[in-house]
């Protein structure tokens, strides 16, 4: 670690203004106050901690959710400055947390590399927290002051002795009145970005705890992007174990980049920029592909791997099956917003090239039959992509509404605005023929499935485009596939997965989202798929024009139910007959057991899984991508021993449409 004293104190910290308008608008700064906002407050204390990390100073993280509610931060850094600072005339450890902007990540601050741009972290955590309190442990003393909602309740206060050598401690409370929908903090959220930190931060241990479980784990990776590259390819085929990894300084950027080819058909990128993902990427993510392109095609050139009237070898075919970590460590950062989404720094492309293009083609060179491998497997892709241009062709409809090419056997609705239209994927032709008749023509439409569709997780796009069932389906949605995809063209707002709840059912909703997932993932990230929800069983009461049923969803409300009726009968006096069955003496006439959709007529259909005031639908969204990633690869994936490994360990608990990625 670096001399922690140095010369970092308050003459480092610069303001620049205001923090009034947090609390105001504390959407500019956080992005929302829902989920997502009350996280973000975590990683904004935490990614200071991360920067004394990445610059020397510190080697432990700890991050305590605590049973009242609150998160606590601590570090091993050289603890926030304490001194007066000479333009506000407080502590400097008050100015940091009370003034927008102050922070040592501006000009030649006390950081060279910060994921922090902004500056705005711990302030802003400050203005939204109903209470805060800071310690900090320098020269052997610890300096402790507090706030509520972002202004001090006491002045700083001085005491001899601290628990560790230098460091901070945060702890905060966020505003319930400022978080509306939830103040209750996720372990699993916390545990993924310590994680992913430990991953981009070689050395450092970062621990999390929930006092409130009993919870604890600790994440130290000594391979740093290599050990997450390893991590993300758990579970599938390699083309080789070894994991290409480079990291060099130029000029003042550090670039590191690790990456492993594997057998799947798709790509897994993760672009980072001072330690923050940059999912839209930027100018490192376009320098590492230019270079890899190139690299790849100039030795599979030289190596007479690639025809001479062939031509070059695509970015997608490249990226096929390619696990790739980007890491840049820069001084000035130019993100895009708040939100830091995407790397706009024009001289990082140029870059990242240059060490893809000279160390990826040494490792080429030194590494021949690794090499042969991963032109041999773009090539395959290369041919796959020019077989299915013919067939794409075919299938995607050249505009949203008009009725060219929609498949046969879709029973479209009649709206054409995109926001109230819906489809439902049915299972079967009996359940496709009672939902076509007992549906809102207006608005939903039908398309059935025969059977079970093709397996995506192992197919690629020319195999994909030859099953009739899949090709039906992307005529339907209107969005094309492939390069061609527009998520413009989607023709419904709601698309459902309308299957029995059978072990086949849920089986072909497995194989549906396994689709989307691989190849339009965009329509899941949107919002747009839905599993409709079924009722298992029907309560009936009464004959002819007095007929009633109860619809239940699963055996426990069935079981509630029936409890619930007998009780209300035993209250009101009458005497129960325990030698007939539980629906009888519940004063049900009969109970119907909904083996599958087909089994409903179409009135019955709509009432309880298509009539949008009745109806229970889950939406499906991904929680985690990576998990998600995980989880297909192992279901759907070609390993029999590693997806019964993971059937057995987990069905008794899962149910699927709980299950959230």
């Amino acid at each position: 670690m670096a001399d922690k004293a140095g010369d970092y104190d308050s003459s480092e910290i610069r303001v620049l203004e205001g923090l009034e308008p947090v609390r105001l608008r504390p959407g500019m700064y956080i992005g929302s106050t829902g989920y997502d906002g009350l996280h973000h407050l975590i990683k904004e204390i935490a990614d200071n901690s991360i920067d004394e990390a990445i610059a020397g100073y510190a080697n432990k993280i700890e991050i305590t959710i605590l049973k009242d509610g609150g998160v606590r931060i601590d570090d091993n850094g050289r603890g926030i400055p304490v001194d007066i600072h000479p333009k506000t005339k407080k502590s400097t450890l008050e100015t940091v947390l009370t003034v927008l902007h102050a922070g040592g990540k501006f000009g030649d601050g006390g950081y060279k590399v910060s994921s922090g741009l902004h500056g705005v972290g711990s302030s802003v955590v400050n203005a939204l927290s109903e209470r805060m309190l800071a310690e900090v442990y320098r020269d052997g003393k610890t300096h402790h002051i507090e706030f509520d909602t972002g202004k001090p309740t006491m002045e700083l206060q001085v005491t001899k002795g601290c628990p560790r050598e230098s460091g901070t401690s945060i702890t905060f409370y966020p505003d319930p009145s400022i978080f509306k929908e939830t103040t209750t903090f996720d372990y699993n959220w916390v545990s993924n970005y310590a994680r992913h930190q430990a991953y981009l931060t070689k050395g450092i241990l970062i621990s999390v705890n929930d006092e409130r479980t009993g919870a604890h784990e600790s994440f130290y990776f000594e391979g740093g992007i290599k050990s997450y590259v390893k991590r993300l390819n758990n579970g599938k085929e390699l083309l080789s174990d070894d994991i290409f990894y480079v990291e060099k300084q130029v000029k003042e950027a550090e670039i590191e980049i690790a990456l492993q080819y594997n057998d799947s058909f798709a790509e897994i990128m993760k672009p980072f920029a001072n330690n923050v993902l940059t999912p839209d990427g930027g100018m490192h993510v376009v320098g590492f592909r230019t270079g890899l392109n190139r690299t790849i095609n100039d030795y599979a050139r030289k190596n007479g791997l690639l025809k001479e009237k062939e031509d070059n070898l695509s970015g997608d075919d490249i990226k096929e099956g390619l696990t790739a970590v980007v890491l840049v460590k820069l001084p000035d950062p130019q993100f895009e917003g708040q939100t830091k989404n995407k790397l706009g720094n024009p001289e990082v492309r140029g870059y990242v090239d240059k060490v893809m293009t000279e160390y990826f083609g040494y490792y080429l060179e030194e590494n021949p039959a690794i090499a042969k491998k991963i032109v041999g497997k773009a090539t395959l892709a290369a041919r796959a992509r020019k077989a299915a241009r013919a067939a794409r062709d075919n299938v995607i409809r050249k505009g949203a509404f008009e009725g060219l090419n929609l498949p046969s056997k879709l029973a479209d609705c009649s709206s054409r605005d995109r926001s109230e239209c819906e489809l439902f994927i049915v299972e079967g032709n009996s359940a496709a023929g009672s939902a076509k008749e007992g549906r809102n023509p207006k608005i939903q439409a039908i398309l059935p499935l025969r059977g079970k569709v093709l397996n995506t997780e192992r197919a690629r796009l020319d195999k994909m485009l030859a099953n009739q069932e899949l090709v039906s389906l992307i005529k339907g949605l209107g969005v094309g596939i492939g390069d061609q995809f527009n998520i413009g063209g989607l023709r419904y707002d709601k698309i459902i997965f309308m299957t029995d709840a059978d072990v086949d059912g849920l089986h072909i909703a497995t194989l549906l989202m396994t689709f989307f997932f691989r190849y339009m993932p965009q329509v899941i990230e949107e919002g747009h798929v839905y599993l409709a929800k079924p009722p298992l069983f029907g309560l009936i009461k009464g004959t002819g024009n007095t007929r009633k049923i109860d619809y239940l969803y699963d055996e426990v409300a069935l079981e509630n139910k029936l409890n619930e009726k007998i009780e209300e009968k035993r209250k009101n006096g009458t005497k129960i007959d325990e030698s007939q069955e539980k629906f009888k003496q519940a004063g049900y006439t009969a109970q119907q057991r909904f083996k599958g959709l087909g089994e409903m007529d179409a009135k019955q259909l709509w009432e309880t899984t298509m009539d949008p005031d009745n109806r229970i639908l889950v939406k499906v969204h991904v929680e985690d991508a990576e998990k998600a990633d995980a989880v297909f690869t192992k279901l759907m994936g070609d390993q029999v021993e590693l997806r019964k490994n993971f059937i057995q360990s987990g069905a008794a608990s899962v149910n699927l449409d709980d299950l959230d990625f």
